[in-house]
């Protein structure tokens, strides 16, 4: 019964947020910075639980993520561009090679995909490594991966180094709300499933893991798949969200990115990183945004506020959050409404 409630509660939450989101949109300028936060937000929030069911709920240190993303958002590009508009985007390929369009949203889960079958390829041999040595050959993987889609030789498929572009997007907040929302409460499903519970073992100890008949390699290579499908799935997104994309975006720099979103949040909880993600975007993207303008007050010129200064901002408020929430905001734990409810209770009956 209480079970139940809590659906329910949460059902009601997350319908007010759809609500608040809807009514958003129809009173603010879509230019507001506020839905480019949102957005953004919600697309990262989805490839940092990808990225903690692997290195959180699994204890594999994986730093592919920026390379998945890159296959996930180049299949949605390639197989979207109308086929009107690719003599023009081809330009130098002779409209390239595939001569037809999907429907954007089979083109987001083939992008999921197509990531998801170079995971399992990659994954034959890397996963074979541990601790720093899968997180090496991860990211040497996702090196050699931009590297190949940047390939002239492939240029019909994948442009080469130039812009894809002209691919159908969506301006809707509600549209990415939606979608990372159904991925990441699939995400918590697995996690929280027969196979989440082996991720769980084989992350706490491996031999022991074993020795109670879990098959690690099978586990790891399932574990690692999806994560990269759903990297593949926000990669996407990000590409209709930016309507352009160029394989020199996709840099180990962004995986860092979500690492950081990862740690912050706390590695092995789903809430932490949703919380985290949006917080790196607001701060990142808009609150301290003027630190990079130069400013006067009459003929003074204010010291540091200049291009570059919002990064090391930036740096300082990441060290504070870490020294003072060092498993990060949420360690191991998730929103819940009735461990809310039940502070409530406690903090009510103590003072009574």
């Amino acid at each position: 019964m209480k079970k139940n409630t809590e659906i329910m509660i949460n059902v009601l939450l997350i319908a007010l947020l759809l609500a608040v989101l809807f009514i958003l949109e129809r009173t603010i300028p879509s230019t507001s910075m506020l839905f480019t936060v949102l957005k953004k937000g919600a697309i990262y929030a989805l490839v940092a639980v990808s990225m903690n069911l692997l290195n959180g709920f699994t204890g594999l240190f994986s730093l592919g993520q920026a390379g998945f993303m890159l296959v996930g958002a180049y299949t949605y590009g390639i197989l979207t561009i109308p086929v009107d508009q690719r003599p023009n985007v081809y330009m130098y390929f002779e409209g390239g090679i595939v001569q037809f369009a999907l429907h954007p949203v089979i083109a987001i889960l083939l992008a999921g995909v197509a990531a998801g079958i170079f995971a399992y390829l990659i994954g034959l041999p890397v996963l074979r490594l541990k601790s720093d040595y899968l997180a090496i050959a991860t990211l040497g993987f996702a090196e050699i991966i931009r590297a190949f889609f940047q390939w002239d030789k492939l240029g019909p498929l994948t442009n080469g180094s130039n812009l894809l572009r002209s691919y159908p997007s969506y301006k809707s907040v509600l549209f990415y709300f939606i979608f990372s929302g159904i991925c990441i409460a699939l995400i918590v499903m697995l996690i929280n499933s027969t196979y989440g519970r082996a991720f769980k073992a084989i992350r706490d100890d491996e031999v022991a893991a074993e020795a109670m008949g879990i098959n690690l390699a099978h586990h790891k290579r399932i574990a690692f798949v999806v994560s990269s499908y759903f990297a593949g799935v926000s990669g996407a997104l990000l590409a209709m969200y930016q309507t352009s994309i160029q394989a020199s975006m996709f840099k180990s720099a962004m995986t860092y990115e979500i690492l950081l979103i990862v740690v912050i949040g706390g590695i092995g909880s789903v809430t932490g990183s949703c919380i985290s993600s949006f917080l790196f975007i607001i701060l990142s993207e808009w609150v301290l945004r003027f630190l990079d303008n130069t400013t006067y007050i009459g003929s003074f010129q204010v010291p540091l506020l200049r291009s570059g200064f919002r990064k090391v901002v930036f740096s300082v408020i990441i060290m504070v959050i870490v020294l003072f929430f060092r498993q990060g905001i949420m360690g191991t734990r998730e929103f819940s409404v009735s461990a809310l409810l039940g502070k409530k209770k406690k903090a009510k009956g103590g003072e009574q």
